[in-house]
């Protein structure tokens, strides 16, 4: 028996990279899936190899009206919605607060902010309801410390990712619903490019490229891949997790943990020596 068996979740920004993993997922444990975005050839390619275990609906995450008509539909069709992953992102305003404009900010906002807002607000009055429910936002580590993106705008939207999900969550715990939120590290997925200004299909082809350049980001001496998002996603949606609430797992191979050993020991052995201190 899958982890999700016979469970229905929706899946924002299911295309490419994490969310498509997801969706894949979910369906390889069980789920009946509806995900979302906004390109239309991407979401026929991710269901199609899925068969009727995974729905395609084209929909802009930031629109309060597109959440209303998939959140209604997925209820009429299938009669309950079990898990939300709110996954759907992408890049924020690059350098300094001084050359942030006004209209950049609001957008990354609405994208990266207002979507999980508006997710959890029109499913959780069903899980209400059911008395049974999981939510999982996508945060960032780029929400625990500053320069962890290329983006101060998309750490702070992080963060405020991570705090929302811990208030949403005290409050729907008491109704059996769990929201919580997992915080990626360096994954490799497009977007980074996509950040530094390369254009969606060029910047999802990238992904197996960045593999080798992210593999020493990190204490485990690999890339972070879609899959290890996807896996922590699929527990925490999970009744494995049925008393992890309103709680942030990071999923970064170490990265925010501290100093690298090996490098920071090196340097202690320079200094060391430029002391004239014995090794020892």
């Amino acid at each position: 028996m899958g982890m999700v068996e016979g469970k229905v979740a929706i899946v924002t920004g299911g295309t490419s990279g994490i969310g498509a993993r997801t969706v894949e997922l979910f369906v390889e444990e069980g789920a009946q899936v509806v995900f979302t975005g906004r390109r239309e050839v991407e979401g026929a390619d991710v269901a199609g190899p899925l068969g009727g275990k995974a729905i395609f609906m084209r929909a802009d995450a930031t629109s309060e009206a597109d959440w209303i008509r998939v959140v209604g539909e997925t209820k009429q069709r299938f009669g309950r919605i079990d898990c939300l992953f709110n996954n759907a992102g992408g890049p924020a305003p690059t350098g300094g607060i001084a050359g942030v404009s006004v209209e950049g900010f609001d957008a990354a906002m609405a994208l990266l902010v207002r979507s999980v807002m508006l997710g959890m607000k029109h499913v959780a009055p069903i899980m209400v309801a059911q008395k049974s429910g999981a939510i999982v936002n996508n945060a960032s580590i780029a929400a625990h410390l500053a320069g962890y993106s290329s983006s101060m705008i998309y750490g702070a939207a992080k963060a405020a990712v991570k705090h929302l999900t811990t208030c949403v969550g005290m409050e729907l715990g008491e109704h059996n619903v769990r929201v919580n939120s997992v915080s990626p590290g360096a994954i490799a997925t497009g977007i980074l490019a996509k950040a530094l200004g390369m254009d969606a299909a060029r910047a999802d082809k990238i992904a197996e490229a960045m593999k080798g350049g992210f593999a020493k980001a990190q204490p485990i001496p690999r890339a972070g891949l879609p899959d290890d998002i996807a896996q922590c996603v699929l527990w925490l949606a999970s009744d494995r997790a049925s008393f992890i609430n309103a709680t942030d797992i990071v999923v970064d191979g170490g990265v925010i943990g501290g100093k690298m050993y090996s490098p920071h020991q090196e340097q202690l052995r320079q200094t060391k020596a430029a002391l004239g201190i014995e090794q020892g």
